[in-house]
């Protein structure tokens, strides 16, 4: 589920992608998605900004491409003969 609302957002518009567009895009109630955008602010994949009465959700680029580069170092790491990228 985090992984999709965090691809909604990094597809988003530039200016932020609010919780009415990545629930319409996913198909989810908004009892099933409140929480994970909040969860992937304080882990630091997302930034938030309200804007009256809607938040408007933006990626850290900065900190996903942390991420990522992150799990690319070990990968295949441990796979003998067997590569997988």
């Amino acid at each position: 589920m985090r992984l999709s609302i965090l691809r909604c957002v990094v597809q988003g518009r530039a200016d932020g992608t609010v919780v009415g567009e990545i629930q319409a895009a996913l198909g989810i109630l908004w009892s099933t998605l409140s929480h994970h955008p909040k969860r992937l602010t304080s882990a630091g994949l997302l930034r938030h900004r309200a804007r009256g009465r809607y938040i408007h959700y933006r990626t850290d680029h900065r900190m996903l491409g942390a991420l990522t580069d992150y799990l690319w170092q070990d990968c295949c790491k441990a796979g003998g003969e067997k590569a997988c990228c």
